[in-house]
């Protein structure tokens, strides 16, 4: 049986029993390097204290030895984070960068390649593990060296049509292999965008449908499999204004196509042992995310090893409610049920549809609000968790809310490297957080897009627009990179 593989960084910090052994084993594999099979994040239950690790060191989670937290991060790389993070720290300058990406500079074949000559040596290297898997592949491999771990997740938008979706299938599928050959443990999840296997249209009409359904529930949906429930009492159906129309047999038949592609996809992550994270989106498409996700949990997590992982977006009103209903079907279904809990990336969207419809935003009045739907579904997973089946990524770039759910975790016993919980950051963001929960032993995912410049540009696009807030509140991240940069200045000349 496979050994778990800890980081060498971390052995450096912790002393623990390495005994911590994988959900499944004796898979194929597709290399040498893949014969170790890749552990899985979860155990199905907590294993006994013999061969536990001591519990993460709290004292460990601060930001003042600066050494310490950059000590794997190259001089000329930190340079680079310092000043792209500066720069798309200024509105205007996010502004300009987006407008020269839509504009029409970028038909002018010349002018093009000097663009995304400049995009790729920035923003692009910044937020982006590289264009293609086998390259990300080796971003990982740096990141693991460094005790930190990699979501991988190929950098496409939404499909509209079948053709688009099988081209997206086939990079999915080609990620999951690549993340077989990589070395046991350095990659924690694959993500997928259902918006890239499924057409939106055919997801905004799903999406209707399952609302009127919660309207109505004797509205009938021969289509539907089982599934938990994917809509509380406050959530908003203001997208649905009236019945809609059964799914065509063409629909149908689309419908079938996705279902396929989402089954080969875990069947595959099956395979290979590395759980499939399923990304939020919007809310006009976001009831059938969770319905394909939710039926797809249902099919595929057995045995207390969750493969597929939900995404929460606790800037929606409702985040907490979907999260317990959800969580608690699952528990009565004996699933165990895995969700990565993020704030959102999609506010300026909803607040416009929803205004554009005459409602109230669904996203959360106020900052403060969302911070403590976060802080408070962080709370109900982890203690979830720490007394049975399931897991729980936490994806904050929030210090606070980093610093409270290492201490909870610490308090219920599980603030350790532990297979249920997992936190992440965007890649070549929040560096200091990232290797801060790392020095006190938790485990650490960065997510890494990948993909050609011309293909990721929707996303570089849609992270600049929708993180600017993000973007401009770096300057924590900013000021240690800083303060590191003239240490090591100083024991340069000194």
């Amino acid at each position: 049986m496979a050994t778990r593989v800890i980081p060498p960084r971390i052995l450096r910090n912790l002393r623990y029993n390495t005994a911590t052994k994988p959900l499944n084993s004796g898979h194929p594999s597709l290399s040498p390097a893949a014969a170790l099979s890749p552990p899985s994040l979860l155990d199905q239950k907590p294993p006994s204290s013999s061969v536990l690790p001591p519990a993460a060191d709290l004292s460990a989670l601060n930001f003042h030895d600066v050494e310490k937290l950059f000590s794997y991060i190259p001089t000329s790389k930190l340079v680079r984070s310092s000043a792209v993070l500066h720069a798309t720290g200024i509105e205007p300058m996010v502004d300009l960068g987006m407008w020269v990406m839509r504009s029409k500079l970028m038909e002018m074949e010349g002018l093009r390649d000097v663009i995304n000559a400049a995009i790729r040596g920035t923003f692009y290297d910044q937020f982006c593990a590289g264009e293609d898997a086998v390259t990300a592949g080796k971003s990982i491999g740096s990141l693991n060296n460094a005790g930190l771990r990699g979501m991988l997740v190929y950098g496409v938008e939404d499909a509209h049509d079948n053709e688009g979706c099988d081209r997206n299938q086939k990079g999915f599928l080609h990620t999951v292999d690549v993340s077989r050959s990589l070395p046991p443990s350095s990659v924690s999840f694959v993500i997928v965008k259902i918006t890239a296997i499924c057409p939106m249209r055919l997801l905004e009409r799903m999406s209707d449908l399952l609302r009127w359904q919660q309207k109505d529930p004797s509205f009938n949906l021969p289509w539907k499999n089982d599934s938990f429930p994917i809509f509380s009492e406050s959530s908003p159906l203001y997208h649905t204004r009236k019945r809609p129309e059964p799914l065509t047999a063409e629909e149908e038949s689309d419908l079938e196509l996705a279902n396929q592609r989402l089954l080969e996809l875990c069947q595959k992550c099956v395979q290979a042992n590395i759980p499939l994270l399923v990304d939020a989106e919007h809310t006009e498409v976001q009831p059938a995310i969770d319905y394909f996700t939710y039926s797809s949990a249902i099919m595929h997590n057995k045995d207390g090893n969750p493969i597929v992982f939900g995404t929460m977006q606790t800037y929606l009103k409702d985040a907490k409610e979907r999260l317990v209903l959800a969580a608690k079907a699952a528990d009565k279904m004996g699933i165990p049920m895995g969700f990565k809990l993020v704030r959102g990336a999609y506010m300026s969207m909803e607040r416009r549809v929803a205004s554009s419809l005459g409602y109230a935003s669904p996203i959360h009045n106020t900052i403060r609000d969302t911070h403590k739907c976060f802080n408070d579904c962080s709370n109900f997973m982890l203690e979830k968790i720490a007394n049975g089946p399931g897991g729980v990524v936490l994806a904050t770039h929030n210090i606070e809310s980093g610093k409270l759910a290492a201490a909870k975790a610490h308090e219920l016993g599980i603030g350790r490297v532990n297979h249920k919980l997992e936190f992440a950051q965007l890649y070549g963001m929040s560096e200091a957080l990232s290797f801060g929960l790392s020095n006190a032993g938790f485990q650490v995912s960065k997510y890494m897009p990948f993909g050609p410049v011309e293909t990721v540009m929707p996303y570089l696009l849609r992270r600049a627009e929708e993180n600017r807030g993000m973007l401009a509140a770096s300057g924590f991240d900013r000021k240690l990179m800083r303060q590191e940069l003239g240490r090591r200045l100083k024991a340069a000349i000194f």
